[in-house]
């Protein structure tokens, strides 16, 4: 192997370390979301919901180290069943932050009335700041929800990751989400990203509304690859609407 294919070799792997590491640490999206996964709501005009996203391993393992990880996010309902976001990812203790401003945008084209279903399309810009990898990148996805009348309701959609977001190369798959309520204050929530990169995990959990306007998240996310080498994480999540 030349020197010069030697060095392309190794930014690759650098490139897909550092993926792998923001992406555990911070994939989540400027969206009203289930766990990861965004839901087929979208927020009335003039709404604003706030978030904060802490991704904690308490312990080393042979795939992810020990770390914890805190992501802010609001989300802001833009009228014409649009909504508007912006995450800060990349907060990550013990390393190097890896700053990165998401913007997003949702938008609900269709909520039936009585069936039960709603579609939404949405699109995630990403932007670099710090210790950066790559200068911009972008997640958009397409997906159809079904509610049932026990309240039951499930998400099918697919998704596309450009290069180096989640991954060294380009990825597309399938997201989906699963809400079951349990009682009027918790209901359980389980998401999924498929596929083998940064994004890919099974967050299955519970939600609680603690008031009117606060909502708890408490979830265990569990990577699509090494799960038995411990790439495996609790998510916890506390938001609040403010009007």
């Amino acid at each position: 192997m030349s020197f010069r294919e030697q060095g392309f070799y190794k930014k690759a792997i650098l490139v897909a370390t550092w993926a792998l590491f923001c992406g555990v640490f911070s994939v989540a999206h400027a969206q009203q979301t289930i766990f990861n996964v965004p839901t087929t709501d979208v927020l009335d005009h003039g709404k604003v919901y706030a978030e904060l996203d802490v991704s904690l391993k308490p312990t080393d393992s042979a795939s992810v180290n020990k770390f914890s990880s805190f992501v802010p996010r609001v989300v802001v309902g833009a009228g014409s069943r649009i909504e508007i976001g912006l995450n800060i990812t990349g907060n990550i203790q013990p390393g190097a932050d890896t700053t990165t401003l998401v913007p997003a945008i949702k938008w609900k084209p269709y909520q039936g009335k009585s069936n039960g279903f709603a579609i939404v399309v949405g699109d995630h810009l990403y932007f670099p700041l710090r210790n950066r990898a790559y200068n911009a990148g972008n997640y958009v996805y397409a997906e159809i929800s079904k509610t049932f009348k026990s309240g039951t309701r499930v998400t099918v959609g697919g998704y596309d990751f450009t290069r180096s977001v989640v991954a060294v190369a380009n990825r597309a798959g399938g997201q989906f989400g699963f809400e079951q309520p349990v009682n009027e204050k918790v209901s359980f929530a389980a998401d999924w990203f498929s596929g083998k990169h940064a994004a890919g995990y099974f967050t299955p959990g519970l939600v609680f509304k603690v008031g009117p306007k606060v909502t708890g998240y408490a979830g265990y996310s569990i990577g699509n690859q090494n799960p038995s080498k411990g790439n495996h994480f609790f998510l916890l999540e506390l938001g609040y609407n403010f009007n």
